[in-house]
């Protein structure tokens, strides 16, 4: 699992990932996990959130986060390691 999420503040935003996660399991289970990560997340912007919405989009969340100030949001994606070919 992969969080990327908006750090920085005015011109200098950028979009990096945070925060990786083994799900282990199967998908189903890895989906429970990112969908529980997606409500519970702290992202780095805002430092507080006063409103949270969560939109289910393909492999993953696209969540909305509001503070005090401004909206950021961030993504939790489902991902798989995947091996070199021989």
């Amino acid at each position: 699992m992969i969080v990327e999420e908006q750090t920085g503040g005015g011109d200098g935003r950028t979009w990096n990932v945070t925060k990786t996660k083994p799900a282990g399991g199967d998908r189903a289970h890895a989906g429970e996990v990112a969908r529980r990560l997606a409500f519970e997340h702290r992202p780095v912007h805002p430092s507080t959130v006063k409103e949270r919405k969560v939109l289910r989009v393909g492999d993953g969340y696209l969540v909305l986060a509001t503070g005090r100030t401004a909206t950021f949001h961030f993504r939790v994606t489902l991902g798989e390691t995947v091996a070199a070919p021989e």
